[in-house]
């Protein structure tokens, strides 16, 4: 590996998952959501950033036809309660849609809570999702339409294939443990 220069937050560790097992479970993510969606031309929708990357490799190996969009969510600065606030909407018509959004980390589970709201007042046929990383043991909202799951993870952050840190180390192929010296508070809040 590279040298990576840290963030004035933490470095990065050692490899968690690497881009060939990630490769090897997207595709066998991909085969289950086709064999599922066959037939139904679902829309998936990302919250950007981290999630592109996952998006992106996820749409490669779903062989039926959908398309793609994106929101963009951020937390409400100022309170630790895990408030998100939408930025950027979908611009594609949900009404009668069978929606799959696709997650990076689905963790205390309050951003895709506020997501499911969010999109289910559009009139989408059906609202399921897809994450890479899942914890549920940090869940804080027990009913989510969360129907597919990449990796159960540990209690850790992680950098690369997407993910990052102050806006680092998300073009990383692998995924990595962060060794952290000291977390700032947006990153310790609910995902």
């Amino acid at each position: 590996m590279d040298s990576q220069p840290p963030s004035e937050n933490g470095e990065i560790g050692a490899v968690y998952l690497t881009r060939g097992e990630i490769a090897q479970r997207v595709q066998e993510l991909g085969a289950t959501i086709a064999r599922d969606y066959d037939g139904l031309d679902p829309i998936l929708v990302a919250p950007l950033k981290s999630s592109i990357v996952f998006l992106t490799d996820l749409t490669r190996k779903l062989e039926i036809p959908h398309t793609l969009d994106v929101v963009e969510i951020a937390p409400y600065t100022g309170g630790r309660d895990g408030g998100v606030r939408l930025l950027k909407d979908v611009d594609t018509p949900l009404a009668e849609r069978h929606v799959l959004i696709v997650e990076d980390v689905v963790d205390t589970g309050l951003t895709l809570h506020f997501l499911c709201k969010t999109l289910a007042l559009r009139g989408p046929a059906s609202l399921a999702a897809v994450t890479l990383l899942d914890r549920p043991y940090r869940r804080l909202v027990d009913e989510l339409p969360l129907r597919y799951v990449g990796f159960t993870a540990p209690d850790e952050l992680f950098a690369g294939y997407g993910l990052g840190l102050d806006e680092r180390w998300r073009a990383l192929p692998d995924l990595h443990l962060i060794s952290s010296i000291a977390l700032p508070p947006a990153a310790t809040e609910a995902a």
